[in-house]
């Protein structure tokens, strides 16, 4: 897929209702695979429903689904394998064959802790479908086996019709939490105030949005192959930025003649504007997948953190030490500096 194609207006609402769409997925697909076992009177049938339900159930998204359904075929495979073995030894000797269960069991429990931990639970599982068969019917325990991978393989099918990419799913959530990020900025820095508003709410509201992104960047590595370390700098850099505007509103309201003081500084009042344009400009520049944008912010944003530096140097009197207005200056260099490496990490996952 491009990473950088812009988002259209049916992919905004097929991922603004994405807990409704995967319903409709998953319901749609049951019912289908429901009638494909009747019609054809497939053994076993219950096995093919049950797998797709498992492995399209907990996760909508194709960077999830995909490498998933491959883990269960392989844990299936295996699992069969084992199973069939352990059907045959029970003709020979029970003992024997309880002896092979403990060893893939010992195996299965050992795998489940290391990078495959569900191909490695599957392998049990399957293991245990198949021990369940009645003694030497080899017959129902290759069914079994079928089944679980023919409802593996129908998931990849019903997942990947108009599937929904998790990479998708990020932007949009990446572009909602900067605007939102934009907008608490707007409401706590005008200077139409006369007291500090009330924003913990919307600053807690806002950090839970961002906190609930990491679990889109593993599938969206997956889908773009873009490095997880870009995605994961992008999650830390967001995440970073709303702490540092919860301390800056902090600064700017601390006291009332630090306030005066701040609202008459010129770089400040610029300082003030350039941030909210630039998260304004990284919102619509993600969606729009547009890397141009951003490049013309981080020139804006170097020109501010120097004149930021410039203030800091040029701040030496005795009001402004007792005042609150250094800190801030410093967060505002912080803030600059987060925006302009959060634009360079965007154009590497905006890349053509």
């Amino acid at each position: 897929m491009r990473p950088d194609k812009p988002l259209s207006t049916f992919e905004f609402a097929l991922y603004r209702n994405y807990r409704t769409v995967h319903g409709i997925r998953i319901a749609l697909a049951f019912v289908l695979t429901f009638l494909l076992v009747r019609l054809l009177a497939i053994p076993e049938g219950s096995w093919p429903l049950i797998t797709l339900v498992v492995v399209m159930g907990p996760i909508s998204s194709w960077g999830n689904v995909f490498p998933r359904a491959l883990q269960r075929i392989a844990g299936t495979i295996a699992g069969s394998v084992s199973g069939l073995v352990a059907l045959k030894l029970e003709l020979y000797s029970l003992p024997v064959m309880l002896a092979w269960c403990t060893a893939v069991m010992f195996l299965c429990g050992f795998l489940t802790l290391g990078k495959h931990p569900y191909m490695a639970l599957l392998i049990g599982i399957t293991l245990a479908v198949i021990c369940g068969a009645p003694p030497g019917d080899m017959t129902t325990a290759l069914w079994r086996g079928g089944d679980v991978i023919l409802g593996s393989i129908l998931a990849l099918l019903f997942t990947s019709i108009y599937p929904q990419k998790a990479y998708i799913h990020w932007r949009i959530k990446l572009s909602d939490t900067l605007l939102e990020t934009a907008k608490i900025y707007h409401a706590g820095f005008s200077p139409n105030l006369v007291e500090k508003p009330r924003l913990t709410r919307p600053l807690q509201r806002l950090l839970t949005s961002v906190v609930k992104m990491r679990s889109l960047i593993e599938p969206s590595s997956k889908e773009t192959r873009t490095p997880r370390s870009v995605f994961e700098g992008i999650q830390t850099l967001n995440r970073n930025m709303v702490c540092t505007l919860e301390l800056l509103l902090n600064a700017w309201w601390a006291s009332r003649a630090s306030h005066l003081i701040m609202l008459n500084a010129p770089t400040l009042r610029r300082t003030q504007q350039m941030t909210e344009n630039t998260l304004r400009a990284l919102s619509t520049a993600i969606v729009e997948g547009s890397t141009e944008k951003i490049a013309a912010n981080s020139a804006e944003l170097a020109d501010i953190s120097r004149e930021l530096r410039q203030l800091i140097k040029e701040s030496n009197s005795d009001e402004l030490v007792e005042t609150p207005i250094h800190g801030y200056v410093w967060l505002n260099l912080e803030m600059a500096g987060q925006l302009e490496r959060l634009s360079d990490l965007m154009r590497l996952v905006l890349r053509k």
